[in-house]
């Protein structure tokens, strides 16, 4: 296969040159470390008399091959670390001989990446001369500014490829390893033995089965990458590394300098996946989630882009709201399962996270740190990704209220500068999902951050309460169905466009008077002009109607425009659309488009303004029962201490 001009290949050989030299790195060095503090340190086991120390496991029994046992307390001997981290089971873990054999790997990349940057900057020949005493004196700083530099490059690869190697081991597990210290440049060896040193320590503290190992390894090689680039900004002579594209063919590895490489990660679900018709009522929730669901999976990898976030057809935020009970949770696993579904059939990563409410932290400022760090997990442009934050409500808080916790407040900040902010690039392979049984409880700046709203009003008709009745009884019963035809009600074609033109009028008494007035004003709602006066009153009914509520509702126009489903055969023979090229995509997508009516215009306005009205009347009530609450418990304290008085 050849490579792209700006990629030097990596050569097999070379790698596997440095393997053993990794292995011993791995089974003991000694190290006394320079710049970190030990978190960790356990005196030598006791044991009977006469009874030798056991070394158990990743003893080499290749012929000519050292393997040697450092018996000083100070030893690192990091598979052995790895393979007692559970001292009850005497065999090694799959995963655990997974992580070791990534750790020999990325050391012996990282060794020949090394040999790249010394022989390509004439370090080697500097190497040579020094060890034969004949390095000229107006060269060492040179030698020395160089050995800095290669140390960082080999630093920041072994970093680099054991989060690569292992990411498609990875589980939602997370670990806080904190900063890296001891990351030390005198020269590679020495710098990937403190490497070493502190992953045991890191592995000692924090690792106790085979999830948080993996973990553990993950966040530390985050860590040192984190830690070696922002060393390498200042640090003189890395543009060699910097500058320099390495392919290694057989891990489809590929090293950019001081930048991550991003390998596909995926979640692994455990969630109870819901069929669609499994979701009774809900039906635009249940129709946009399931159109969203496919609408993701035509986002190009190569291009880093969808093509209906370039049409304008792409929901990236969006707000279900509704009572407890309705089926949120249900609409959460259904959508979930359809892209994860999706994904499996064409091999693409998916990843999907959820935030909830433990990830609301008491130290200052590690709730905005966990928020960051959730929109970043599914913005990652590697993957196709659905982010969940369900009750936000709970979970960020209003600005300016003073019973929102310093967290909650930092959560709000993250997402609203995530979602709609001066940086925000929606490149149409993620979309965020709120969900709320208070919306109104929601900061108004966040909420109105939803570009799309889905009233999840769960079971409304006869037909509705008859069928999520006989899906939820199962099938372990005689009793007869009667006289209905069994989830007809359910069609989403017919329940979606009943659904629609229900919003040809509002809904909201206070959204429906405005509606009126405007009407027998101005008469039927039929030129730009016309909707824009309605629009205009909206707004002097309710002051949190602003230019953002707009954008949101032609968003939401523009969806309509596509109201279409991308078939199942394409989402099923991956071939027919989401293998093709972007451009190809573009074009087979804009054949299916439909013009914009006055209808779908005024059906979204309606759609929208009528969730803004329900939210400021629920939020109004709310306060109105706090205040009479609180001045009936006025009254009763008045009375009780005027008794007190005249007794």
């Amino acid at each position: 296969m050849s490579l792209p001009a700006d990629q030097m290949e990596l050569r097999e050989e070379d790698i596997a040159s440095h393997s053993a030299a990794a292995l011993e790195m791995l089974m003991g060095i000694d190290h006394s470390p320079r710049l970190a503090k030990p978190r960790y340190s356990t005196p030598a086991p006791e044991r009977s008399p006469g009874i030798a120390a056991m070394n158990r496991r990743f003893r080499s029994t290749t012929p000519g091959m050292i393997t040697r046992t450092i018996s000083r307390p100070e030893g690192i001997r990091l598979l052995d670390r790895i393979a007692e981290m559970d001292d009850d089971d005497p065999l090694t873990s799959p995963v655990q001989a997974g992580a070791a054999i990534a750790l020999r790997r990325a050391l012996s990349i990282a060794l020949a990446v090394g040999d790249a940057f010394a022989e390509q900057t004439g370090l080697s020949e500097m190497k040579r001369a020094n060890l034969e005493s004949g390095l000229a004196a107006s060269r060492t700083a040179e030698f020395s500014e160089l050995l800095a530099a290669e140390a960082l490059a080999v630093l920041y690869t072994f970093g680099n490829a054991t989060a690569f190697l292992l990411a498609n081991q990875a589980t939602e597990r997370t670990v806080e390893v904190g900063a890296v210290d001891e990351v030390l440049t005198d020269n590679a060896p020495l710098a990937l033995h403190g490497a070493i040193w502190e992953l045991d320590q890191v592995i000692a503290t924090h690792a106790d089965d085979d999830a948080t190992l993996l973990a553990t390894l993950l966040a530390y090689a985050e860590q040192l990458m984190e830690k070696v680039a922002l060393r390498a900004q200042t640090a003189p002579r890395t543009a060699p590394f910097a500058d320099a594209r390495y392919r290694v063919e057989a891990d489809d590895f590929t090293i950019e300098g001081f930048h991550p490489a991003l390998r596909a990660r995926g979640s692994v679900l455990t969630m109870a996946f819901k069929k669609p018709d499994e979701v009774v009522g809900n039906h635009i929730a249940k129709y946009q989630a399931m159109k969203l669901s496919k609408i993701l999976m035509a986002y190009d990898f190569d291009r880093k882009l969808n093509p209906f976030a370039e049409m304008g057809g792409f929901i990236f935020t969006f707000m279900g709201d509704g009572k407890p009970g309705t089926g949120k949770t249900t609409l959460i696993q259904m959508m979930a399962g359809l892209i994860n579904g999706y994904c499996q059939a064409a091999g693409y990563p998916f990843r999907y996270q959820n935030f909830s409410i433990d990830q609301i932290d008491s130290y200052q400022g590690k709730s905005g740190q966990n928020a960051k760090a959730f929109v970043t997990n599914v913005l990652d442009p590697s993957v196709i990704g659905f982010g969940t934050v369900d009750d936000i409500d709970q979970i960020a808080g209003k600005r300016g209220d003073r019973q929102s916790s310093a967290g909650q407040q930092e959560v709000t900040a993250v997402f609203m500068e995530a979602f709609s902010g001066a940086n925000t690039v929606v490149r149409g392979n993620c979309t965020f999902g709120m969900f709320s049984n208070y919306p109104e409880n929601v900061d108004d700046a966040l909420r109105q951050r939803a570009g799309a709203r889905f009233l999840v009003d769960g079971p409304q008709s006869r037909e509705d309460y008859i069928d999520i009745l006989h899906l939820l009884m199962g099938k372990n019963h005689s009793i007869p169905l009667g006289d209905h035809e069994l989830y007809a009600a359910q069609e989403i074609k017919r329940a979606v466009a009943a659904s629609f033109e229900s919003h040809g009028r509002p809904h909201e008494d206070g959204l429906l008077r405005v509606w009126e007035d405007v009407q027998h004003e101005i008469g039927e709602l039929d030129t730009i002009a016309k909707l824009g006066t309605y629009l205009k009153a909206i707004q002097q009914a309710d002051d949190r109607f602003t230019g953002r509520a707009i954008k949101n509702i032609t968003d939401a126009i523009k969806v309509r425009a596509m109201d279409f489903e991308l078939p199942d055969e394409w989402m099923e023979n991956p071939e027919m659309f989401l293998f093709k090229s972007y451009d190809e995509k573009l074009a087979m997508i804009g054949e299916m488009t439909q013009p914009i009516t006055v209808d779908m215009v005024i059906q979204e306005i309606n759609r929208y303004a009528d969730s803004d009205f329900r939210y400021a009347d629920k939020s109004d009530e709310a306060a109105i029962e706090i205040a009479v609450r609180e001045m009936g418990r006025m009254e009763e304290a008045r009375r009780r201490y005027a008794a007190k008085g005249k007794a």
